[in-house]
């Protein structure tokens, strides 16, 4: 049995197990916000009674002291010393004993300082408010006003503002209780659920962050889910990828040794050092695959070590397609060379950027069709050289394109294995380019071939020459 179909259950196992993850922390996460939108919503209606509650307080205390500094009936000991004074009349005493009114008393503003004072007493002592005190008799009359006080009544209709009433009146049984003028004081705080959000901005501000931080938490296990999926099918690929390139050289040396011991081979000395060279090169191929997944290994765990000496780009890529002749003939290939740069001086490792090229011009090569045209050509930028690698192969779908410098990634073709690898030329390609401070992107359309395109920094001292001769042509 293969790795493959060891894994196979597991993977079987993963795809069941992972919406059912999606769905239980969904449903957490929804839970969790609703709780506590629930909560908030309760904590704001309390604070709203508890805010009124204070300022009713605040008002009742203003209210009694209004009441005391009033006064209390004249006494008429006074007018009785004089026998000769005579009353007109028994109202018009009880009109002359009668106590002034809260508007006669008081004055607009020590009736607001005693409202602010109460409510400060309350923990209220920035609350903004507006207050009328009027007659019982006429509602509309008002003896007492703040500035405001109009405007705010009359936006009360929106329910923004708290309207509270206080009825002036003093203690039942008592000498005032049927001379006092009755009268009310009105209360209107203006805004009452902005200041009652403020007070809650704190716990309004950590219930959000927190709820952030759970939504945050939850995008990264999502996003660690997909990535653990997205890698189990990689490393799937990977597996069936390294088997049949291990299984084929395998197969060959099996075959050559058998044919080795045969009696009329192995006395026939070119067919002996025929099969000899057939082991000894997929020896060599063998452990070229070896050597790729360890440099795929050794780039995983830190960062490539580059040995940076100048370097002739142009020099590079004749020598490359030098060594691809022979391959590009078998195949009925060609190859057309543009080297247009003026300036191709990089600071380069000599080994990893050749790798580099190398493994553009073998994909172009590997994923090609008949009449295979490779263009290679070179310009310059600002500061830097670019190197584009262009062919009319079998070229990439649009989600090929955006995965194609991923480890381990091979566009699927079906269960065709008609090309040869495991997935990691082209993550080794931007790994050296990212390595180099250089740039790279890749143009392509299914069907009808591919083009990646290099900017690799010049040497310093070539592209202060470069600078210098365009100002001087310019």
């Amino acid at each position: 049995m293969t790795t493959a179909a060891l894994l196979k259950p597991y993977n079987l196992q993963l795809r069941k197990i992972f919406p059912v993850i999606i769905v239980l922390i969904s449903l957490s996460l929804i839970g969790t916000i609703y709780v506590q939108y629930s909560w908030l919503r309760t904590m704001l209606v309390d604070k709203h009674e508890e805010f009124k509650y204070k300022l009713i307080r605040g008002i009742n205390d203003v209210g009694m002291v209004l009441m005391e500094q009033k006064g209390s009936l004249p006494s008429l000991k006074s007018y009785r010393t004089h026998p000769d004074f005579s009353w007109p009349s028994e109202q018009f005493k009880m009109e002359l004993m009668k106590p002034p009114t809260i508007a006669q008393k008081f004055t607009e503003q020590e009736v607001a300082e005693k409202l602010r004072k109460a409510f400060a007493a309350q923990d209220l002592k920035n609350v903004k408010f507006e207050f009328a005190i009027t007659s019982n008799v006429n509602l509309l009359s008002y003896e007492i006003k703040s500035r405001e006080f109009l405007k705010q009544v009359e936006d009360t209709a929106s329910d923004r503002n708290l309207v509270l009433y206080y009825l002036f009146q003093p203690p039942s049984g008592s000498d005032l209780e049927n001379l006092v003028p009755e009268e009310t004081m009105t209360v209107v705080v203006p805004n009452i659920k902005k200041i009652v959000l403020s007070e809650m901005r704190s716990m309004i501000v950590g219930a959000i962050f927190f709820t952030l931080m759970i939504i945050t938490a939850f995008y990264i296990t999502v996003n660690a889910l997909l990535r653990q999926k997205k890698l189990s099918e990689i490393k799937n690929d990977f597996i069936n990828n390294m088997t049949h390139e291990f299984k084929t050289p395998l197969a060959t040396i099996s075959l050559a040794v058998d044919a080795l011991r045969n009696e009329k081979v192995a006395q026939d000395r070119e067919k002996m050092n025929y099969f000899s060279s057939i082991i000894k090169e997929e020896n060599k191929r063998m452990n070229k695959h070896v050597e790729t997944i360890l440099q795929a290994a050794v780039m995983d765990r830190q960062e490539i070590t580059l040995n940076r000496l100048p370097l002739h780009v142009h020099n590079l890529i004749h020598e490359i397609m030098d060594n691809y002749k022979l391959q590009l003939e078998e195949k009925g290939a060609r190859a057309e060379l543009s080297l247009d740069a003026r300036f191709d001086y990089v600071e380069a490792d000599p080994v990893h950027f050749r790798n580099l090229i190398s493994n553009l011009v073998d994909n172009a090569v590997k994923y090609s069709k008949e009449n295979l045209l490779i263009k290679i050509a070179t310009y310059n930028t600002n500061k830097a050289i670019g190197i584009r690698i262009e062919d009319n192969g079998i070229g990439m779908s649009k989600e090929t394109v955006r995965r194609i410098f991923e480890k381990f990634y091979r566009a699927h073709t079906g269960n065709i294995h008609n090309v040869k690898g495991f997935g990691l030329g082209l993550s080794y390609v931007k790994t050296v380019v990212d390595a180099h401070d250089g740039k790279i992107k890749v143009d392509s359309v299914l069907g009808k071939g591919s083009a990646f395109t290099l900017e690799i920094p010049l040497l310093k001292e070539k592209a202060t020459a470069e600078t210098a001769d365009n100002h001087h042509h310019n």
